[in-house]
């Protein structure tokens, strides 16, 4: 399903979820203007194409004990396929790699990263991400505070660009 094929309705409910995924689905579908259980079958209809992809909490890391965050732009010895692959995978097995993106330019690799302090985040860069096979070189930005956090895509922007094209 891409945007163009998605009537209004599916829009609001993936815009609605996005906002706030814990409503009940009588809630949901009192917002978008349809009854519940076809607002029910619409969810899981793009709960299988793929378009929903989980329901989460937005946990405040520094609450919890993460006071370091740190971005780490890596760059690679080799882009081989098989090395991306193996990379990627690494960064997936390591807790403290929240997010990681393959990029175009001077840089393979973005790893955003969380650590509860900077002698952990230290240890994870020294004794895992250098030592890592194809690991050619890691520049590191610890991050002073966050001005926007948005989660998903603007609804809004999707909207106004189908209603130029129709």
């Amino acid at each position: 399903m891409v945007g163009t094929r998605l009537d209004e309705i599916d829009r609001k409910i993936l815009a609605e979820l996005q906002a706030d995924g814990r409503m009940t689905n009588v809630e949901l579908a009192k917002r978008v203007g349809i009854s519940a259980p076809p607002c029910l079958r619409r969810v899981r209809t793009l709960e299988e194409a793929g378009l929903i992809r989980g329901y989460h909490a937005d946990v405040n890391a520094r609450e919890l004990g993460f006071e370091v965050q740190v971005f780490a732009m890596v760059g690679l010895d080799s882009q081989a396929e098989v090395e991306l692959r193996a990379f990627e995978e690494r960064c997936r097995n390591w807790p403290l790699v929240r997010e990681c993106h393959m990029l175009n330019g001077e840089v393979d690799f973005i790893l955003k990263c969380v650590a509860p302090d900077l002698s952990s985040f230290q240890q994870f860069l020294t004794g895992e991400l250098l030592t890592t096979p194809n690991v050619a070189s890691v520049k590191t930005s610890l991050v002073i505070r966050g001005a926007k956090d948005e989660p998903g895509v603007p609804f809004d922007v999707l909207e106004a660009r189908l209603n130029r094209s129709a």
